[in-house]
């Protein structure tokens, strides 16, 4: 691939590794990076540095934060019997969309992948068990909803119901304003599987 220039083909280059970003839209990120002016350009470089200098995992439930133990943890309106367990931190963001929802988290870090080699050692699977010391009633596990998470799932409530512990699973199934005919069989099977008495 031609490169006008060296210093942009390696900003290209470091792009392209970011996840969901191939070198097409790394390209054109490098270009609009170059047209930015120089103010801009440091800016970002700036909060790019800051957020690695400042952002850091809470050591009681390992969600990103800028404080140790985090907002969450600290946060005393949170019902703290009830711990939702997710597979990162960015979906404990669309969990908090759920305005009249208030648990305590915990974030694995990834999700069992033997084929990638990632295995229960390489999760905060461990930390989940020592957070079970009686004072918890319900584990929520909001794993997504495909083969490794499911599998993560399986796994969870065999290591976890043993601690005495409710153990649930996040409802799938067809999206408010979806359409059927549009659903795929593996969707429409699980909104029928938790289907709920009107």
């Amino acid at each position: 691939m031609y490169q006008s220039s060296e210093s942009l083909g390696r900003l290209v280059s470091v792009l392209s590794r970011m996840p969901g970003i191939g070198r097409k839209t790394a390209g054109r990120l490098a270009f609009y990076i170059l047209k930015m002016s120089r103010e801009e350009a440091k800016e970002l470089a700036d909060a790019v540095l800051e957020v690695k200098e400042k952002v850091g995992n809470c050591s009681v439930c390992f969600n990103i934060s800028e404080n140790d133990p985090c907002n969450i943890c600290t946060d005393q309106r949170r019902d703290k019997s009830i711990i939702c367990v997710v597979e990162e931190a960015s979906d404990i963001i669309a969990l908090e969309k759920a305005e009249e929802f208030n648990p305590a988290y915990h974030v694995l870090g990834g999700r069992l992948s033997p084929l990638d080699g990632i295995g229960p050692d390489d999760l905060n699977i461990k930390s989940l068990f020592a957070r079970l010391d009686g004072s918890v009633s319900e584990v929520i596990i909001a794993t997504n909803p495909d083969v490794e998470g499911e599998a993560t799932a399986m796994y969870l409530n065999k290591l976890v119901t043993p601690f005495g512990v409710k153990v649930t699973r996040i409802a799938r199934g067809l999206p408010v304003g979806g359409d059927l005919e549009y659903a795929d069989g593996v969707t429409i099977t699980r909104a029928l599987q938790g289907r709920q008495e009107l």
